[in-house]
């Protein structure tokens, strides 16, 4: 659920020597194809706090880029008039080396030339902040270990940032952030840079005086405002049952405030988390799965070994799509469990052990077919290739153009054009070169017409033929590429699937992380062997065979 939220609209008194100052909080949460982000909209609980110590705060939860460019525009129109400024972001981020991105709950697939419409910018963020400097602060929260590539161009996670003179910057897991945001940054006379060394896991960038106190001792506003449904926005008792309810983040802990505070100043935000629990069945399962903490590494294995089970994740990539959401309530089914989609540590290790027992009879399998194909392979050159001609050598080409003895019979038949051509008349030499440089099925059929008896009919014969079967398969083709493409492998992984064909000893040459003809013709044995799709390009199944195999 959307919400933009922008809490400027009190009218406070205070002590003349408290100035009007500006804060920035951008909290996403939710987003509606990239992973959820724990604690995401955590700081924005800091509000309150920051109202009362003396910032024009500007919010929002889980915002659409067109919610959020408002609340960076009043943020700006502040920034003049400011003595202190505050920015506080948590979320996923995406960055091209250069620039990076907050990146808005609307972002579906980032790539380069999108992330722009649908993102804040960093960058716009930090020239703000500097036009005041050594009263600045730029904060954080950030997911751990992500290392996707979203294309060629962008990554996840943020670049280096150049930061303006007199800013500081504080990074850390979002549930850090926000607690710095509220009991440092908006705490009366707390060091913001001696809490933030103190606690675990975040790093200061940038401006680092001797000490830094966002909020003076005697910074406490006085707020009157009108008090909606004849609450006491002062009423701590209130205040202190919403953080609650909001730790606990329950049904009951909701109705429990609810039930307390039946006017209370959170009444209507109560309702909304209430019935975002009951309208997700699977809350619970969700939860057990986010506690687990999967590395993207693990979720990786998970799709392999959902694949290997003939489940289709829809791609290896670690992230938990629909595609992979599907395939998992797929699997549960299947094994006489609750179809939530979200797995649990159990389930996890008995998926693990069901690929595994599988794999191994997969590949005791393709061990068998490939002995038996290898035989057959071996008889047919017997009654082909051994006899030297080159009829032979083409008939076995034809039945076998990956085939075990296919270098051999297309070196022969090389040496044998070779002679061919040294022996033919000038004339019809240079028609068969026209013809051979064209490479068109009329230019051979040409060359055909003009020297039925010529020295290279046979192979005219021989390349009509191969151009039409290869635009028969030119649909089969295309998509097998684009299938490929999907599966945006990086250079790492290919070089492991390379590494495993050299191992089963299907020569797919240079171990480069590049996929050539040799490669492709190991690809296309691998999967005559496992009774695959004999593309010689990579799809989901075969991917997860090998890789599966790659990492017993």
């Amino acid at each position: 659920m959307r919400r933009l939220l922008l809490t400027t609209c009190l009218t406070f008194g205070f002590s003349p020597a408290l100035a009007e100052d500006a804060a920035l909080l951008l909290g996403i949460e939710r987003y509606e194809t990239l992973d959820r982000v724990v604690e995401g909209t955590a700081l924005l609980q800091a509000t309150t706090k920051l109202e009362r110590a003396g910032f024009t705060v500007m919010a929002g939860a889980n915002s659409e880029r067109n919610d959020m460019r408002p609340l960076a525009f009043a943020f700006q129109r502040e920034v003049e008039s400011a003595d202190r400024l505050v920015a506080a972001v948590s979320g996923r981020f995406a960055t091209d080396g250069t620039r990076s991105w907050l990146m808005a709950s609307n972002m579906t697939t980032p790539r380069l030339f999108n992330v722009g419409d649908k993102s804040v910018a960093l960058e716009a963020i930090l020239h703000l902040l500097g036009e005041t400097p050594g009263r600045a602060i730029l904060m954080i929260g950030e997911v751990a270990g992500d290392d996707e590539v979203y294309d060629g161009e962008l990554r996840a996670g943020i670049g280096p940032l150049k930061i303006p003179q007199g800013v500081t910057i504080i990074r850390g897991r979002p549930g850090a952030i926000a607690e710095l945001l509220e009991n440092a940054v908006a705490g009366p006379g707390v060091d913001v840079l001696q809490q933030a060394r103190r606690t675990r896991g975040v790093r200061v960038d940038g401006y680092q005086p001797n000490a830094l106190v966002m909020t003076p001792r005697n910074a406490t506003r006085s707020v009157q405002p009108e008090a909606p449904n004849g609450t006491d926005p002062n009423n701590m008792l209130d205040q202190t049952a919403w953080d609650e309810a909001v730790k606990q983040n329950s049904a009951q802990g909701y109705l429990a405030y609810m039930a307390r505070f039946p006017q209370g100043r959170y009444l209507e935000e109560a309702r909304e988390k209430l019935a975002e629990i009951r309208e997700e069945p699977n809350r619970a399962a969700r939860l057990a799965e986010e506690a687990l903490a999967l590395s993207r590494q693990a979720r990786r294995a998970i799709q392999r070994d959902l694949n290997v089970l003939d489940y289709n994740t829809r791609g290896i990539d670690g992230i938990f799509g629909p595609g992979t959401r599907r395939a998992v309530t797929n699997w549960q089914q299947q094994n006489g469990l609750s179809q939530t989609g979200y797995l649990n540590a159990n389930q996890i290790v008995r998926l693990d052990a069901q690929a595994s027992r599988r794999a191994a009879e997969l590949e005791a399998e393709a061990e068998r077919q490939r002995q038996a194909e290898e035989r057959r392979d071996r008889a047919y050159w017997e009654e082909t290739g051994t006899r030297g001609n080159e009829a032979g050598y083409r008939a076995y080409l034809q039945k076998y153009p990956d085939g075990l003895f296919s270098n051999q019979a297309t070196e022969r038949l090389g040496q044998i054009q070779e002679a061919k051509r040294q022996r033919a008349q000038a004339e019809e030499r240079e028609a068969w070169d026209r013809a051979r440089n064209r490479g068109t099925t009329e230019s051979y059929r040409t060359y055909i017409d003009q020297y039925p008896n010529g020295s290279f009919v046979d192979e005219a014969r021989a390349r009509i033929e191969q151009t039409e079967q290869n635009n028969s398969n030119a649909p089969n083709r295309s998509r097998a590429e684009a299938e490929e493409e999907q599966l945006g492998l990086d250079p790492i992984t290919l070089r492991l699937i390379e590494a495993k064909l050299q191992q089963l000893g299907l020569e797919p040459g240079a171990v480069d992380g590049r996929i050539d003809g040799q490669t492709r013709r190991a690809i296309r044995r691998y999967q005559r062997d496992r009774e695959l799709e004999r593309s010689g390009f990579l799809d989901s199944t075969t991917v997860s065979r090998l890789l599966r195999d790659a990492f017993r």
